[in-house]
Order: C-alpha cells, then structure tokens, then sequence
C-alpha cells in the first residue's frame, strides 16, 4: 500500500487536488481552441477514457473567446495554457475556466504575475504554477551551471514568493523534464520544501511506444514514493491514449478503483432539459453492480449531446421530455423521460453481450433519428444559439484585453 505525502488540497473546478483526493489525470487537447465543437468532441472523448481535468491553449483572443462556449458545455474542468502573453490568462478568467497553467520562464515580470494571481484570487481560479526545465528564466541556467534540479525547484519557489505577495495560495506545481532522473530528482526536491499539491509528467515524452515507457518511469517511481497528486502523460499521440495511460498506471499501483461502467455527463448547462446531475446519479446505481466495461454517457440535451458524446458506447440525451439513446453518436431509440435510465441499462446489457453494431442492426435508426432532429429543431427554435450566454463573457474578454 502506498503512503502519500501529505499535502494541502485545492480545487481545479469540482475536482479536489491533494490532500486526500484521489490522484487525478489530465491531458491536454490538440484541436484549436478556437475549434468550439472540435474541442469539445475531444474533450468528450478524453473524458470517456478516464481524463479528470483537461487543458486547453489560450494563445490568442480567438482561443479565450472559444474558451468563453467550451467552459459551460464541458463535462471536466477546464485549465487554460497560457504561453508568453498575461493578458490572455485575464482573458482566459474572464472566459470561466477553472485553472490557468503558468510558466515562470515564460512570464517573467514580476507585476504581471502578481495582476493575474491577484485575479484568480477574486475568482477562487487554482493555478499551475508549471516549471518546464527547456524554459527557465536564463539567469537560473547561469546561477547553477546548466539544467539542474535544484534550478527547476528555485523558479518555482520564486513564482510562489509572488503569489505570496498578494495572498496566492490556491496552486499546484510541475517541474517537468525529458530527462527522467532529473525529473525524478527535481520532484523529490521540491517535496521537501513545499506542501503544494504536485503534478507528475515528464515533458515531450515523445510517440508510444518509448514516450509510454518513459513517462511511466518518472510517474512511476514517484507515486510509488508517496509523491503526486495529478498526473499526465504528454505523448506525441492522440491525448485519448494519454488519459487511458494515466487511469490504467493509477489503477495498477492500486491508487485508483477499477470502474465497470465509465459514466460521464455534461455539466448541466443552460439548454439541459433534464436534472442531469440527479439522471447520472440514478444511472451510476442502476450500473453499480453490473459488470459492464462500457462508457456510458448522460447529456442534458439533444442538441449537443450524441455529437459531443460519440465516442461513448451508449449514450441518452433529453429532448422535449423524451430519452434519446445513441450509440456510437447514432440516434437508435426514443423512450418516455422516466424511462431513460432503464433504457440505459437494457441497451448497455445488450451490447456487452452482442456488440455495438449488433445493437444498431436491431432497429431502424431512420425513426430515431428523424425524431432526434425534431426535438432538437424545437430547442433551438424555442432557446436560441447562444443559451450559455457566451456572448456576453467575449464581449467581456474583449473589454479585459483592450483595458490590460
């Protein structure tokens, strides 16, 4: 059994970091962020294969303004990279994301770290503060004779005297390599100066399958002595088969339970025709002693939802006080709302023992298809395209960035 070193506990939206949470997973997406249903899906995706908390680019105004429509519609929470510009971290607040991820080496002036810290402050937003050993500040490289660990665990104390300055304490920290006994070293360094939730990853790992070893050496050796709080794997791949790499590690050491059913669900945002969070919970009981190995997802609507959530098994989506079920992002079958979960259930039952093409074979989707369109024609008739308000947060994006 592992004994985790102790740390303190933040939050990155509704999901707990350090302390006695469970050990999280994250990736990061690839899609522009500007790519609103792009990200999404693959947010979605990710999600399925056992993602936690995923990360998203916020390098230009584009990227903050599609933050601003991807936030309210995202299943896990959102984390904005911020690369050399502060003003895209304000921008990426002002969007509603749930964390941002620094760089030290990148954002270098003192005031500006202090105006975004500040910020998250007032927002209750956690930060990363994420050490990258490729991008220190130049005069570290100078002060202690090339990339050490010692250099990477001094940036990060550095930025922590900043965010100290203005009463910051709501952060994680990474102080990744490609090397990995350095980064090994610079993690065990670090832990003995700070009590702040620490995220794993060994940087640019490179393709599976020699990324996948390496990451999994440096992750690895670390959780097994006690240390880490969230990790990822950054892989030259598709990111699903990070978060797959990251939830199967956790279960191997035995610091995350196996699941049968891996049931996701939308957040519940402005078009949701249903109370998602009550419907997830029935269909997490109702799966509960059900030996299913499938991804199993709730949607709140039917406007987004089977797009969004193709890449799960089965899945049921609310429209006009009916159940949507489809599998593999294909409409199959309609039932009364009070019925979803045990449609649910009847259909993930069938397709562990017969398969999805099985299951799609058994019914004519034109029926369910023709009426999913009819629904979704009527909530859009009846609510609009901007539900989520978002366009009011880019009209607020656009004030902040223009102001800063």
């Amino acid at each position: 059994m592992v004994e985790r070193r102790h740390t303190r506990q933040i939050h990155v939206g509704k999901v707990a970091v350090g302390g006695t949470a469970p050990i999280s997973v994250q990736s990061m997406t690839t899609t522009k962020t500007s790519d609103v249903e792009g990200t999404l899906q693959q947010i979605y995706a990710l999600a399925a294969a056992g993602c936690d908390i995923v990360r998203c680019t916020c390098n230009e105004i584009e990227a903050a303004e599609g933050l601003a429509q991807i936030v309210p519609r995202s299943p896990i929470p959102i984390i904005a990279d911020i690369h050399h510009q502060y003003k895209m971290a304000l921008a990426a607040l002002e969007a509603g994301v749930h964390g941002l991820r620094l760089n030290p080496g990148n954002i270098r002036k003192p005031e500006h770290i202090k105006t975004v810290a500040s910020e998250a402050k007032d927002r209750n937003v956690s930060i990363r503060i994420g050490v990258n050993g490729g991008s220190l500040d130049p005069s570290l490289y100078e002060k202690h004779g090339g990339l050490t660990a010692a250099a990477m665990v001094e940036s990060a104390l550095q930025e922590i005297a900043y965010f100290e300055q203005v009463g910051f304490d709501h952060f994680k920290i990474s102080v990744k390599a490609s090397n990995v006994p350095l980064m090994v070293e610079a993690y065990r360094e670090l832990s003995k100066v700070t009590d702040a939730p620490l995220h794993l990853g060994v940087t640019e790992a490179g393709p599976p399958p020699a990324g996948l070893v390496k990451a999994t050496a440096g992750i690895a050796a670390l959780l097994l002595e006690g240390i880490g709080d969230t990790i990822r794997y950054s892989l030259t791949a598709d990111p699903v088969e990070e978060a797959r790499a990251g939830r199967q590690l956790l279960e191997a050491l035995g610091l995350r339970e196996r699941k049968n059913v891996d049931l996701i669900a939308c957040p519940s945002c402005g078009r949701a025709e249903i109370d998602v969070i009550d419907v997830a919970r029935r269909a997490q009981e109702a799966f509960a002693d059900k030996l299913i190995p499938l991804q199993v997802a709730v949607m709140g609507c039917v406007v987004n939802g089977p797009g969004e959530a193709r890449e799960a098994d089965i899945g049921i989506a609310a429209g006009n006080k009916r159940g949507h079920l489809f599998v593999k992002g294909r409409n199959v079958a309609v039932v009364p709302e009070s019925e979803m979960v045990d449609a649910l259930v009847e259909w993930a039952t069938y397709i562990n023992e017969h398969g999805a093409e099985a299951a799609i074979a058994r019914v004519d989707t034109t029926i369910a298809e023709r009426e999913a369109q009819k629904d979704r024609s009527a909530l859009l008739d009846e609510q609009g395209d901007d539900v989520n308000h978002s366009h009011d947060r880019i009209v607020n994006i656009r004030q902040s960035i223009a102001k800063s």
